[in-house]
């Protein structure tokens, strides 16, 4: 397995032949690196709860004490905890151990900048230039740093988001909810319990050892949710929630044991920030996803007689939009809610209290509240290319098919999408395989999956008429 390299950071396998994966040098050289550019005194590091995550701190913090950086090591903590602590203590960056949905044998390192977000594009391929050249200086011994402790920024975080205007902590109070949550085995299993004893919420938590050895695949789809969707439907509980390794993905389960879907927790949210923010602002309301979101968001927003706004695929080109625009809420549609009141980052702790608090004041049930919303079905492809061929020469093709079409609006910011009245289609090239993924929404799976299956054809007869 070859090591990731991204603009937000690196991310590899642990163990094996070195070169091959993320061994204790990329982790020197890449850390080494970001502390280069960062050319500041304090950065936090913190990590969720893979098995490999004390080896790569431990690497991570002595590399940053050698270039002479005071570091606050949070221990385990969400991604979000993470973002939010490198702003409580006014830190010059921060570093997340985490590989976010990957399994177990991954690990990685997520690059914060001095706001606690993600780093830009042209930041991120600096801190790739200084990595490859390897031209560090390290500190004299007298000027070597040093590393403090701190396990309050978990207490911290569920304290800011129960103070949020519109989390409704009475409300759900009042309601008693009885949840259900699975935190596969990582540092979901410590926080949720805070933020559900803090909302006076019942709860049962399964897979909550944050231990790294997930019980599951940790992506939070349906197919990897069998274990608490067949929980909920013995009964006894208002709401399932599942959030991935690092909570900052978070998806729902009805109380009937079926999927809320993930693509809608961004939307529910947003329906609820939506309709209790028209009345009190006077300025143009929008809202942001990426291209490959599900249309209800745009549905959702012109409710409200807001704006809606699309971003290229990435949490930074999100947020970048979304500060560009002056957004309430956006995000993407795996379940990432960034609400800017809290911070620009994707954070299931926000996601959680502000649909909690929308369930508890509509007074319904999950599955209830999920009928009032739009209602699209996403088919996910992937066209398999062989390395010579040139992607970015089919997606001008494809665009260019489709710019004469009265029918159809083509957006080219991230690949091509092209909106049809009732559905539409996403191609962008993947970053790290020669493939093209093809994203296509409409009412229903089967038309989904025809109109993605229908411009994968034209792919495939564009690459037979040049072969």
């Amino acid at each position: 397995m070859t090591l990731i390299k991204s603009i937000s950071g690196i991310r590899g396998t642990i163990g094996g032949h070195t070169g091959d994966t993320l061994n204790p040098l990329d982790i020197v050289k890449f850390t080494t690196a970001f502390a280069t550019f960062i050319g500041g005194k304090k950065i936090v590091v913190g990590r969720d709860g893979r098995i490999s995550g004390p080896m790569v701190r431990d690497v991570v913090c002595g590399t940053l004490v050698g270039m002479g950086y005071d570091v606050i090591d949070i221990g385990l903590a969400t991604t979000p905890t993470t973002e939010l602590a490198v702003r409580w203590h006014e830190a010059d960056g921060g570093i997340i151990i985490t590989a976010s949905h990957n399994p177990t044998q991954w690990n990685a390192l997520k690059l914060l900048n001095s706001e606690g977000e993600f780093l830009t594009a042209k930041d991120g391929q600096e801190v790739l230039r200084l990595a490859e050249a390897e031209d560090f200086d390290y500190a004299p011994v007298e000027r070597l740093g040093s590393v403090t402790y701190d396990d309050t920024m978990n207490r911290r975080h569920v304290e800011s988001v129960m103070q949020l205007q519109l989390a409704d902590t009475e409300a759900i109070s009042g309601r008693k909810f009885r949840v259900c949550a699975d935190t596969i085995n990582s540092v979901g299993g410590i926080i949720l319990p805070q933020l559900f004893e803090a909302l006076g919420v019942d709860y049962e938590i399964l897979n909550g050892d944050c231990n790294g050895q997930f019980a599951h695949n940790p992506e939070p789809l349906e197919k990897n949710l069998t274990g608490i969707m067949e929980r909920m439907r013995q009964g006894g509980f208002d709401l399932g929630i599942v959030v991935d390794p690092d909570v900052d993905r978070l998806a729902f389960i009805c109380e009937d044991g079926t999927m809320f879907g993930e693509e809608y927790t961004l939307v529910s949210v947003a329906d609820y920030v939506l309709s209790k923010t028209r009345h009190t602002s006077h300025a143009t309301l929008y809202t942001v996803s990426n291209l490959s979101s599900t249309r209800a968001l745009r549905d959702i927003t012109e409710r409200y007689d807001g704006h809606y706004a699309a971003a290229a695929v990435g949490e930074v080109n999100v947020t970048t939009k979304m500060k560009e625009v002056g957004a309430v809420i956006g995000g993407e549609g795996n379940g990432g809610v960034i609400y800017p009141e809290s911070h620009y980052g994707r954070d299931a702790l926000v996601g959680i209290v502000l649909f909690l608090s929308s369930l508890a004041q509509k007074g319904c049930t999950a599955s209830e509240l999920r009928r009032t919303l739009p209602d699209y079905q996403i088919a996910k492809n992937r066209i398999d290319l062989t390395p010579e061929t040139d992607v970015d020469a089919i997606l001008v093709k494809v665009k260019e098919m489709f710019a004469e079409d009265p029918t159809a609006q083509v957006n080219d910011i991230d690949g091509v999408k092209i909106d049809f009245p009732d559905s539409w289609v996403h191609l962008r090239k993947s970053n790290t395989e020669p493939i093209i993924r093809v994203y296509s929404e409409a009412q229903t799976i089967d038309e989904a999956d025809r109109l993605g299956k229908r411009l994968m054809q034209v792919v495939y007869d564009m690459q037979n008429a040049e072969s």
